[in-house]
C-alpha cells in the first residue's frame, strides 16, 4: 500500500519543511519530501501574492509500520515505567531506602530524590545525575509519539547548581564589560546553558550564544 503523502506550505522551503517534520513529528531520515512550488520560481504577478512554497512529505517505506506502532503518551503507563526502574535501580545501590517523588508538570516530569545519602549519584558537576536522567528519559520516551522530558533533581542539587550559575553568569559579564573581550565558558549541559543564558538575557551590555556540539557546546559571553 503507498504511503499517506501529506502537504505542507511555508515563506520558503525550509519553513515548510521544518513545519512538516515538526507535525509529523519525525526527522529527515524518516520522510521523503519533494517540493511542490519553487520558492526562486517568480513571474510578474507573483509580486502581488504573498510568496507560498508547498512540500510533499510521506514517509519512507521501512518506517510507515513503525509510526503506525508507536504509542501515543499515557502519563500513567510513563510513571509506571520509572518506578519500574527506580525501584529496581535503588535496590542496588549502597542506600537501598532512598526516597524518590515523581510528579508531572506539564510535559515535563520531574523526578525528586531528596535524600542526603544520595548525594553520591549526583557525580562532578552533575555528570552522574545528567547521565541517569538520559536514561530516565529514554525509559519514559520508548515507543511514544513524542519525546517525554523528564528532569532529575538530586539532594537539591539543581536549586544549589542554578545559584552558583547565577552568581557565575554576573561575574563573567562584568569581565566582560571591563576587558571588552568574550568570554567562553566550559562545556556545560543544556539545562546549565539555559541558565546562563537566562541570567544574562535582559543584561544591557552583553550577550550569550552557544558554540560547538553536544556534549561539548559552550556558552559564549561577549559585548553587544
Amino acid at each position: 500500500m503507498d504511503a499517506k503523502t501529506y502537504i505542507f506550505e511555508g515563506k520558503t522551503t525550509n519553513e515548510a519543511i521544518e513545519k512538516g517534520l515538526r507535525e509529523l513529528k519525525t526527522n529527515k531520515n524518516k520522510v521523503e519530501i519533494k517540493v511542490l512550488e519553487n520558492e526562486d520560481k517568480k513571474t510578474f504577478f507573483s509580486i502581488l501574492t504573498p510568496k507560498v512554497v508547498k512540500v510533499e512529505m510521506k514517509f519512507k517505506e521501512n518506517n510507515i509500520n513503525k509510526e503506525k506502532n508507536r504509542e501515543p503518551m499515557d502519563v500513567g503507563e510513563i510513571i509506571k515505567d520509572l518506578e519500574n526502574f527506580l525501584k529496581n535501580f535503588i535496590a542496588k545501590l549502597p542506600t537501598k531506602d532512598l526516597q524518590y517523588e515523581i510528579k508531572q508538570d506539564g510535559n515535563l516530569i520531574k523526578i525528586d530524590i531528596t535524600d542526603e545519602n544520595a548525594s553520591y549519584l549526583i557525580g562532578y558537576r552533575g555528570e552522574t545525575l545528567n547521565c541517569l536522567q538520559n536514561i530516565l528519559s529514554n525509559i519514559a520516551s520508548n515507543d511514544k509519539q513524542e519525546k517525554v522530558r523528564v528532569l532529575l533533581n538530586i539532594s537539591h542539587y539543581r536549586e544549589k547548581r542554578e545559584q552558583d550559575l547565577k552568581t557565575l553568569a554576573s561575574k563573567i559579564a562584568d569581565s566582560v564589560v571591563k576587558s571588552k573581550r568574550s568570554i567562553t565558558l566550559e562545556p556545560m549541559v543544556a539545562y546549565d546553558r539555559k541558565v546562563v543564558h537566562s541570567v544574562l538575557q535582559e543584561h544591557d551590555k552583553v550577550k550569550t550564544y552557544s558554540i560547538g556540539k553536544e556534549p561539548y557546546r559552550k556558552v559564549v559571553v561577549s559585548l553587544k
